[in-house]
């Protein structure tokens, strides 16, 4: 395999796209588990704590997404400065090791959305059980 210095750069504007999507991810938890904090504090429930466990959870994945990602962008920078100074073998390996870091980013990324739907599954649930709660009383 003879890799040229422009192989690698192809992976930077889908890391840069990825690092931002992310970004977006983790604003958005933290918004929603900062308002969960604090309607727990107005009115304890079990579902809340529930809710707020599981974005913590989504919320240490989208840490290790992001160091991930910054790993895979290390090795592709390091993989354009081996090529280079002509280190072809350190270069295809570094790149290698850029593709799996980004693999395993993109791993983390598709458990953390599977776990986005089981937190919604969690509110459906309390939703359910405030109808029934209705239907009960009427």
């Amino acid at each position: 395999m003879s890799l040229s210095i422009t192989d690698p750069a192809f992976l930077f504007p889908g890391i840069s796209l990825l690092f931002l999507a992310y970004t977006n991810r983790y604003l958005a938890l933290a918004n929603v588990i900062r308002a969960l904090n604090h309607s727990v504090d107005e009115h304890h429930s079990a579902n809340l704590v529930e809710q707020i466990q599981s974005l913590h959870m989504r919320i240490t994945l989208i840490k290790y997404m992001q160091a991930f990602g910054v790993v895979a962008f290390l090795f592709c920078v390091l993989a354009m400065l081996a090529l280079i100074w002509q280190q072809q073998v350190a270069g295809e390996i570094l790149f290698v090791s850029s593709l799996a870091a980004m693999f395993v980013s993109l791993l983390l990324s598709l458990t953390e959305v599977l776990k986005s739907g089981q937190s919604l599954k969690i509110e459906l649930d309390r939703t359910q059980v405030r109808k029934q709660r209705k239907k009960t009383t009427t």
